[in-house]
């Protein structure tokens, strides 16, 4: 194994090792957003035609929860290594900003495609999608986790205590992957409402994806996959230059 390959499998074993807190977890946390949201307003909501409010609320939940898990596994791996002081041991290997990147996306972007087949697998029983087009499926979730595992990049190499990186979940994770009409069509939203949607990335990762399971959208795949790609390509340059100036881990 080459060295990012070994990196990439340290940081693979470690999010697996407590399965039970990085997969169970959040696999519960949707199967309960589901129950919730399912039985409440699943005759209270309409969103596209012949589809129902469950099916739909199927890929918006995996979407979810893959964007979530792929942030959290770079950004808590950088921090806890941070304030544990075993980040200096990768720092002495020969490694470049590269191999790290891809180390940590790449371990990011499994963590996320695994909770959300396992999310996927436990809720598909209470709505059944259709799989119009697989391959939008698959673009736009390895697209969303390795953005997401980008950012965790970033605010990992931030953040110097774990008040920060709660800090960025909560005001910036939180609110963008739950505005970003995982729960709703944003059709369904005033007009203003609608226009800050469309500022939002993650709407366009979320529709995009439930688009590859209905074949229809709030807006065109091609727009949405040429957003997350514009996104993805610039939030990975910032990640790679923040570890090519070793930026808050090389002092």
């Amino acid at each position: 194994m080459t060295g990012w390959q070994t990196l990439l499998y340290k940081e693979t074993l470690r999010f697996w090792k407590v399965g039970f807190q990085t997969v169970g977890a959040p696999v519960l946390t949707a199967v309960l957003y589901m129950l919730i949201f399912g039985h409440v307003l699943q005759d209270q909501v309409k969103v596209y035609n012949q589809v129902s409010y469950t099916a739909f609320l199927v890929p918006g939940l995996v979407m979810m929860s893959v964007l979530q898990n792929a942030f959290a596994n770079s950004s808590s791996s950088l921090i806890q290594s941070k304030i544990m002081g075993s980040l200096v041991f990768v720092l002495l290997t020969p490694l470049s900003h590269w191999h790290w990147f891809f180390a940590y996306v790449g371990s990011s972007v499994a963590r996320g495609l695994l909770v959300g087949m396992g999310v996927f697998a436990v809720t598909v029983f209470f709505g059944q999608p259709a799989f119009v087009a697989p391959l939008w499926i698959v673009l736009f979730a390895v697209l969303g986790a390795a953005m997401l595992g980008a950012l965790g990049v970033i605010a990992g190499l931030w953040s110097e205590k774990f008040d920060q990186m709660a800090a960025f979940q909560n005001f910036v994770i939180m609110p963008m992957t739950f505005l970003s009409g995982v729960f709703y069509s944003i059709h369904s939203l005033p007009p203003f409402w609608q226009k800050v949607s469309h500022l939002n990335p993650f709407f366009y990762m979320i529709d995009g994806f439930r688009y590859g399971f209905f074949g229809v959208s709030d807006v065109s795949p091609w727009l949405s996959l040429g957003i997350v790609a514009t996104a993805l390509l610039a939030v990975s340059a910032v990640a790679v230059n923040l570890l090519r100036t070793g930026y808050k881990i090389r002092h």
